[in-house]
């Protein structure tokens, strides 16, 4: 097992300072969730004040994680550290498995749907209208190859256009938080309740319930990790970026939330099919809908890029283990990136574009993503298991009231799992999760039975 803190020359370049790690954070957790997903959580929850309850309980878990993950990255500095992070922990398989379904499914489904609604929505700021079917998948493919071209020339690239974006979405929220700051109360009382069938269930079902839809908004941060053999520093910037990465978002995400609650009121918020529309709108009625169309569009462009920018390195730290096929653990000579992962993944997302389409790519993240947070689980849970098996290891940031905080929580996001498994249609969308399990196992042991016949070798020995 290699030690948690050994430098190995990957091809890659640290050139990647604190205020771009930072960003990569941010805009990994900011994307397109923020401008409807608070429509969920209000009706969720019943009220307004319940509703921004959830979002604030909702960042302190995001924040435990954050302090979890940041003693982590503080450990593993490396190119797909959190690979290596689930290897140490759990052994190759369970990483395999992670790297597996989160390379074919999460991001390269991501990639393919955020195209979609980045190219929807560009095209309703230009045109005004809906796009035919054809036109947006055809933008999606160009935004998907304009974005693997930056980034497969230098991560500086990717980096250059994250830093962008980051400050242009998190200005366009700030701007309707301050619209609302000075428009005044527009529609009925925050603390309004709307009778619903959830408004008389007890309080703390309806907070836990509503925090399945919310922390999904605030989920994102791990991806720096992915990112660590290309940082500055890692060992002080990866702690850095990701806690405070989490909470510039959370004070973002409660100003929005209640910008939303200000301007709409709890029936308008609860109500709403297009929520940022409808509150923006309340100001600029005329410019509301296009002034979001632009701000998702923009949203959608950063997540966009910087799932092309991180997804990649997943696959090559994997191949460098020697778990996939070697030619994608190797650095492109002139451009230091990992160029055929970034190709690989480039393919399978525009493969999903025009083969799947929207409806096809939302019912196998459904399934997949609903894996993967058992997956963002046992990397909190991986926190413990390294301070037992390598309690000498270098660990610049220690997480405060150990063991308290990753305890907690692993066991929150585990409640939070077995909340998402309470609506119907995730249930049956967790079989296709399932079924990609199956079939990274399969290409596990088709693939690599001869590494590990190596490994079981070398450990008799």
């Amino acid at each position: 097992m290699m030690p948690a803190t050994t430098e190995v020359d990957t091809g890659l370049r640290r050139v990647l300072g604190r205020v771009s790690a930072t960003n990569i954070v941010i805009g990994a957790i900011i994307g397109v969730g923020i401008f409807f997903t608070p429509t969920s959580v209000a009706r969720i929850a019943g009220n307004g004040q319940l509703a921004l309850w959830t979002w604030a309980v909702g960042g302190v878990v995001a924040l435990l994680g954050a302090l979890t993950f940041a003693e982590l990255g503080g450990m593993y500095g490396r190119t797909g550290g959190q690979y290596d992070i689930l290897r140490d922990s759990y052994g190759p398989l369970v990483a395999f498995c992670f790297v597996f379904c989160n390379s074919t499914a999460i991001v390269a489904g991501g990639v393919a749907i955020i195209s979609m609604v980045c190219a929807e929505n560009l095209a309703t700021l230009v045109a005004g209208g809906t796009p035919a079917a054809p036109v947006v998948a055809a933008l999606a493919v160009a935004l998907i190859a304009l974005l693997a071209c930056a980034n497969f020339i230098g991560v500086r690239w990717g980096a250059a256009i994250q830093n962008v974006t980051v400050f242009a979405k998190v200005a366009a929220l700030a701007l309707i938080a301050l619209l609302a700051a000075f428009a005044g109360r527009h529609a009925g009382d925050v603390s309004a309740t709307v009778q619903t069938t959830t408004a008389a269930s007890p309080w703390i079902a309806l907070l836990f319930a509503g925090l399945v839809p919310a922390l999904f908004a605030y989920g994102g941060w791990q991806h720096v990790l992915w990112m660590g053999g290309e940082v500055k520093d890692p060992r002080r910037n990866l702690p850095f970026a990701i806690v405070v990465g989490v909470l510039v978002v959370m004070v973002v995400y409660l100003s929005v939330n209640w910008a939303y609650l200000h301007l709409l009121g709890y029936a308008g918020v609860s109500g709403s099919r297009a929520l940022a529309s409808d509150a923006v709108s309340v100001v600029w009625p005329r410019v509301g809908a296009r002034f979001v169309a632009g701000a998702v569009a923009l949203s959608a462009f950063g997540v966009l890029n910087e799932q092309i920018l991180a997804g990649p390195r997943l696959l090559f730290g994997m191949a460098r283990d020697g778990r996939f096929f070697s030619p994608f653990g190797r650095a492109h000579p002139r451009f230091a990136t990992p160029g055929l992962a970034i190709l690989l993944m480039t393919a399978l997302a525009v493969t999903l574009v025009l083969v799947a389409g929207k409806n096809g790519i939302d019912r196998l993240l459904t399934g997949v993503v609903l894996v993967d947070a058992v997956f963002f689980a046992l990397t909190g849970a991986a926190l413990i298991v390294l301070r037992v098996r390598q309690p000498n290891a270098d660990r610049p940031m220690r997480v405060p009231f150990y063991p308290l905080v990753p305890a907690l929580f692993v066991l929150l996001e585990a409640a939070i799992i077995l909340g998402a498994f309470q609506i119907e249609a995730n249930r049956a969308a967790a079989w296709i999760g399932v079924i990609w399990v199956g079939v990274a196992l399969a290409c596990y042991w088709l693939f690599f039975r001869r590494k590990i016949a190596l490994d079981s070798s070398a450990a008799e020995s």
